[in-house]
């Protein structure tokens, strides 16, 4: 593995009674970097981000962040630590706008004495601000979240991450259901990701949207690993067969 980790995982191992849903995985992404985490389902791609994320801790290996070992006991943990990971159903709250989406859970509060409210007017433009970063031009920060296009709500996502100085961004499945279009779109964000020093692993069965944007390829099968590749070392159809080995 690299000695400029951005993330080490080493020996991962997860059971839920007794099925072992990871065993002996290692992961590492470098600052910068692009890693695509691809498998069928079922070979543990969502438990392995899990434990990354904070969610469930690992049963056994260790968890080194910028090359100190870390225990993530919750989400919020990882957050602060850098780490955000948009999970594809619940990355934004429909029945929010965009602003209130961008600041969930870390609105900006204007104090005087004792007193404290919501500084709307400061969000809005920070909104506004968060939303150019990405190139995404969208009417109001005010707008709800739930008139926007699934490409729209994605691109928002990523925006709130950018503005809180996101270390590593975890997509998970950023491009389902999503036009061809609106797929590209998401690529180029996470290209743009890149470009601005933050790292990102793309989680998804669909081959054609990782392997252009991704520098290496992690494939997971039956909860281990079978292995890491450059992108200019394989092809779609070698990664194809890997996955749907037995």
């Amino acid at each position: 593995m690299s000695n400029t980790s951005l993330v080490k995982l080493l020996n991962i191992h997860k059971w839920f009674g007794r099925v072992c849903a990871l065993e002996g995985v290692e992961l590492d992404v470098d600052y910068s970097e692009i890693v695509g985490l691809v498998g069928d389902n079922g070979a543990g791609k969502s438990t392995l981000i899990k434990i990354l994320s904070g969610v469930y801790p690992p049963d056994k290996g260790e968890i080194y962040w910028q090359g100190e070992k870390v225990e993530f006991s919750s989400p919020q943990e990882a957050i602060t630590a850098g780490i955000e990971t948009i999970y594809q159903e619940t990355a934004v709250v429909d029945s929010m706008n965009i602003m209130r989406n961008i600041f969930m859970g870390r609105e900006k509060i204007r104090q005087i004495g004792p007193f404290g409210w919501l500084d709307l007017k400061k969000m809005a433009r920070e909104s506004i601000k968060a939303l150019e970063k990405v190139n995404l031009h969208l009417r109001s920060p005010a707008a709800m979240v739930g008139e926007l296009s699934g490409g729209q709500r994605q691109g928002v996502a990523i925006a709130r991450a950018m503005y809180f100085k996101t270390k590593l961004l975890i997509l998970d499945e950023p491009t389902n259901n999503l036009s061809v279009k609106e797929s590209k779109r998401i690529l180029e964000f996470i290209k743009d990701l890149k470009n601005q020093g933050i790292s990102s692993i793309f989680i998804t069965h669909n081959l054609h949207h990782v392997y252009p944007v991704a520098d290496r390829i992690f494939v997971l099968s039956h909860g281990k690993e079978v292995g890491v590749y450059l992108k200019e070392d394989t092809s779609i159809d070698e990664l194809t067969e890997l996955i749907t080995l037995k």
